[in-house]
């Protein structure tokens, strides 16, 4: 049976990287069809052809994203011997990456769009899903640590103690976009994990 339509032109993995790279620079909002398709190489129909519409393709960015710069955070919190290493090296990934000469300083999923246009609702619902996500994944690996027997429930419940780490990386990335070095991120993360015992 013959195909129908004309063949790609263009490679979508490479494309899909070079949508991300400009989402990164600009923010969701920020960012136009005519932009994308100029930093994709690529003619807008294309793009709604192989992605279906710049939300979508956002999505893919995403998901693209936490594969890359979102994945040695999730490692370091899973790979972790206690609860509490875990957390710490999570803590560091995230300043290491958010602080990387070769991309924007701060986290796509807490800066990319924190508010904007109405139309907007479900980008900004999305992210928050990806960011109730991460606090469930501490959530998680803290429950593993009772179990694992090397954390004790502190008073405040592991809700708590979960929502405050989750808040500390969503607060280094915003430290991290005003300008604050690895160094002065790393004296947070101290400060943050000194907390811990008195949880």
């Amino acid at each position: 049976m013959a195909t129908r339509g004309r063949p790609r032109t263009f490679d979508p993995d490479t494309a899909l990287r070079q949508a991300l790279a400009l989402f990164w620079e600009r923010g969701y909002e920020g960012t136009s069809l005519s932009d994308l398709a100029t930093a994709m190489g690529i003619a807008s129909a294309s793009i709604y052809a192989c992605f279906g519409s710049k939300e979508n393709l956002f999505r893919e960015v995403m998901a693209l994203y936490g594969a890359t710069s979102g994945e040695p955070p999730r490692r370091a919190l899973r790979e972790g011997p206690t609860a509490r290493e875990a957390v710490h090296a999570m803590l560091r990934a995230t300043a290491d990456e958010i602080t990387r000469p070769d991309a924007p300083h701060y986290c796509m999923l807490v800066l990319v769009a924190p508010t904007g246009a109405v139309e907007n609702h479900a980008i900004r619902e999305f992210l928050a899903d990806l960011r109730r996500g991460q606090f469930t994944a501490i959530r998680d690996r803290l429950a593993r640590g009772v179990t694992d027997g090397d954390l004790a429930v502190p008073p405040a419940g592991l809700d708590a103690l979960a929502r405050y780490y989750a808040t500390v990386v969503q607060g280094l990335s915003v430290q991290a976009r005003d300008g604050a070095t690895r160094a002065e991120l790393e004296v947070v993360i101290t400060c943050a994990m000194a907390g811990w015992d008195a949880f």
